[in-house]
């Protein structure tokens, strides 16, 4: 499984730098949800990484998709981040256990 990165610049350059090689970088709405699409049919993708804000900005329809995918695994970074899973609670949905327990 691998992990992809979705989001601007100044947001997948460190995760480039870190060798990951599905890096999506997108400048607008519209290049975002491609991207995103594009993500969820992938198989090989077992973890996406997206900034919160940017998840926000997603119609709803596609921010349900991402909120209720076990494959990829959606991670959101920064931002404000009210309404999302915590990370300890997607694990926990991805795995079928908490780990932290």
């Amino acid at each position: 499984m691998e992990l992809a990165v979705i989001g601007k610049s100044e947001f997948v350059t460190g995760f480039r730098l870190a060798g990951i090689r599905k890096v999506y970088e997108v400048v607008d709405i519209p290049t975002t949800e491609s991207a995103v699409k594009s993500v969820l049919d992938d198989k090989s993708i077992g973890i996406l990484v997206m900034h919160n804000d940017d998840i926000g900005n997603l119609p709803e329809v596609l921010r349900k998709n991402l909120n209720e995918s076990v494959q990829p695994t959606v991670v959101a970074l920064g931002g404000s981040g009210e309404g999302s899973m915590s990370l300890r609670e997607k694990i926990k949905q991805a795995v079928g256990v908490d780990l932290w327990k």
